[in-house]
């Protein structure tokens, strides 16, 4: 997997300060993307174990609220690899943060419907996500009031309240 940058202080893509991952890699291709060089999967440097642990380290400060994982896109087979040692580890070491994807897919029928039955390693990784900001971005929807996300289409989703009670629950901010 390769990665395309790494934001320490990003308060764009989910509440609170967070740590941003970009990944690199995507066969969206979606018109209008704000992100065109990381549809490429070698785009940028490679992800190893001292990217893994700066991230990691990176989380530490208690005004850090979370990591967000975008790109290109997460849920694609080879960066699934290598994104789901790291929401393990930040499961396990930071219990309290939050971990949000932003995905390009939808979760009822790629997620859910397709991924889920198909990789071994979904579920695994959905117990380790809060929030799933799901649906390609569509340019003629694109709107810039819009908190968290590019278009209309796109939806904030509680991932564990939705495993929970098998049905999409949306994220409320609270």
């Amino acid at each position: 997997m390769y990665y395309a940058e790494i934001k320490n202080y990003d308060i764009a893509n989910g509440p609170g300060v967070r740590v941003s991952l970009f990944v690199s890699g995507c066969t969206h291709r979606c018109e209008g993307c704000f992100n065109e060089m990381t549809w490429a999967f070698d785009y940028g440097e490679p992800f190893d174990d001292s990217v893994q642990e700066r991230i990691l380290s990176d989380l530490a400060p208690a005004y850090i609220a979370g990591l967000t994982l975008l790109g290109g896109e997460p849920l694609e087979a080879v960066n699934m690899q290598g994104l789901l040692p790291l929401v393990r580890e930040v499961r396990n070491r930071y219990p309290d943060k939050t971990v949000w994807c932003y995905t390009g897919y939808r979760f009822e029928e790629d997620v859910l419907g397709k991924f889920l039955t198909q990789r071994e390693d979904m579920r695994d990784f959905l117990d380790c996500i809060d929030v799933l900001v799901d649906g390609e971005f569509i340019l003629a929807q694109k709107d810039i009031s819009l908190r968290f996300r590019g278009s209309a289409n796109q939806r904030i989703i509680d991932v564990p309240a939705s495993l929970t009670e098998g049905r999409t629950v949306l994220w409320e901010d609270l």
